[in-house]
This record gives C-alpha cells, structure tokens and sequence, in this order.
C-alpha cells in the first residue's frame, strides 16, 4: 500500500465528494489509522493569521506527517480541497512526504482540480480518477447503500429517489434518514409525497456536514437554508445532535444508550462505535459556542444571524474532528 492517496474527480457535487470521502475512509481504515487529521485547504488567495511558511490552517500537516510512531500509533492526514495548496506550501509539503515514515502515516489528497506542480509526489502516491455520477451509477449506490442499513424498498420507489434527487447521493442518504424515522412502508408515492420540494435537505444536510467537520459543505447548506428558514431551527438540529454525542460519549452500553437517544439502529450503532474519537473539551466547547449563539439569536438584530451562523458552523466543525 502506497503511502499517499490521491483522489480525483473533474466535477465537486454532492454526490462526487460523498463517493471521495467514503474512498478515502476506506483506504484509511484498511490503513489502520489509529488517529485521523483532516485539513480543509483554503481556497487560494486567502493568507489565512499565521506568519509561517503556510497558512495557519495547513499549519497543522507539518507535526502531523513528522510524528515519528514510538507505540505503535499510525496517523491518516486527510486534505480536502487540495487543488487550493499554494505552490511554495506544496513545495514545503513535498520534503515532508520525501521522509515521511510510511509506516506510521497515511496521506490523503482529495482534488476537484489539478494539484499544483510544486508538489511533487513521485512513486510514493496511487492516483484514483472517481468519474462523475450518471443516475444508473446512482441507482447502484443506493441498493448498495441500502443494503448496508438493512433497509428495503421496492425499485419503484428507488427510482423515484433518483427521480427526485438526481446523482447527489449525499441528499439520498439524508432523505433515507428520514425515511428510516418515518416508521412506515417506503412506497413511490411516499417518496414523491415526502420530497415533494426538498424542504427538510438543507437542514439534514447541514448536520451531517457538520458532524462529518466539512466546514465547505455545511456553509453551503447553511446558505441555502437561510434563503428562507430561521436559524434557531438549526440550532435546535445542533443541539439534538450534541446531547446524542454526548450521551454516547458517557454510555455504558449500547443498549442504555439506544433507549436515550431516538435514532434509527443504524445510525445509533454508528454513533456508539466512534464515541472515542469524542473529545470531552471539544464537546464542552461546542456546547457553550451553541448556547452563545442561542442567546446572540434571540437578542441581536437580524442583519447579525448570517455572520453568527458562519461563525458557530465553523467553530463547530472545528471541534468535532
């Protein structure tokens, strides 16, 4: 196994970066990574608060390959966006990869573009193209996805998900959520019923970005969400999805934890099994940056609810790495 991933693709949708990111996960399993970095790469052109040779969210990559692995540990470092690495950061990354030990980290490159030239990755990197979703391909992720829930619906209503939501296959697995809640047969008519306008996606959409710590994705649906939503609606959403954090975090089993929370099994299961990688000081600061944002929402004019939204999602996506 090379010690460098690169995934590709020549089109950034949904449905691109959910079949990127599952790869990448795959891969970072089969690695053994007993830890995980993800580094959202700026777009280029923004200079970012650090006065060293890269930008401050980059900064990080520079320990995280370097650390050497004393017990045993192996480290994945994950780079999203990164057609946005600046030449001279590429070429301070480039001497990092050159002696990084293979057998203690694992690099990940997520591209919607070409890397720069500056960052020279030789034999030491497998290059995988993802080609862009047609709605057959789509198809076949859904069977195989609803395959993995233990869920079941008939083709009719399969294709009308595909129907209605295309190839962003991101947005079929949040419609799935809420149909695994609904607690009633999935039929065509219930799916083209349900998801007559799209109305509940932004806001699954938005949680799920938020948990997955995409501070992209989850800016995106916040803006399409505050087209016409309030945000309060949001943090109400952030608000769930932390206490079920937090009482997996302190779980003692997974049956006590199931009666706590109401979630379908497979995601409660999912919660569960990667309630380590949950920081207790992440999760206090997550609670008191949404109790603040709570208050700013109910008490400062409206002009100030985008900036203090931006603010809380980015924060939040921060910490739930």
């Amino acid at each position: 196994m090379k010690p460098i991933l690169h995934l590709y693709c020549r089109r950034d949708g949904p449905g691109e970066r959910q079949q990127l990111f599952e790869q990448a996960s795959s891969a970072i399993e089969r690695f053994g990574a007993t830890s995980r970095v993800r580094i959202d790469v700026p777009q280029r052109g923004s200079e970012g608060d650090s006065e060293g040779p890269m930008r401050s969210e980059l900064e990080i990559a520079i320990p995280a390959i370097q650390s050497g692995s004393l017990f045993g540990d192996r480290q994945a470092v994950e780079f999203v966006n990164a057609q946005w690495i600046q030449s001279h950061e590429g070429v301070i990354l480039s001497d990092l990869l050159s002696v990084m030990d293979p057998e203690a980290c694992f690099v990940v490159m997520i591209a919607f573009g070409a890397l720069p030239r500056s960052l020279k990755l030789g034999e030491l990197v497998n290059k995988i193209e993802v080609v862009p979703l047609s709605e057959k391909g789509a198809l076949s992720w859904l069977g195989e996805e609803l395959r993995s829930r233990g869920m079941k619906i008939d083709n009719p209503a399969a294709e009308a998900l595909i129907s209605r939501f295309g190839t962003d296959v991101a947005s079929v697995g949040q419609a799935l959520d809420q149909l695994a809640m609904a607690g009633e047969p999935i039929t065509r008519e219930l799916v083209l019923d349900r998801f007559k306008n799209r109305p509940e996606v932004a806001t699954f959409g938005y949680g799920d970005a938020v948990e997955a710590g995409d501070v992209g994705l989850a800016l995106k649906h916040l803006e399409d969400f505050l087209v016409h939503g309030h945000p309060l609606q949001l943090v109400g959403q952030l608000d769930a999805q932390l206490r079920a954090r937090s009482l997996a975090a302190v779980a003692t089993d997974f049956e006590t934890y199931k009666k706590q929370v109401r979630m379908p099994d497979w995601k409660a299961k999912k919660l569960y099994a990667s309630r380590a990688s949950f920081s207790e000081e992440n999760l206090r600061r997550s609670v008191a940056a949404l109790v603040r944002a709570d208050n700013l929402l109910k008490t400062a004019p409206e002009d100030t609810y985008r900036l203090t939204m931006e603010r809380l999602t980015v924060a939040l996506c921060r910490w739930a790495r």
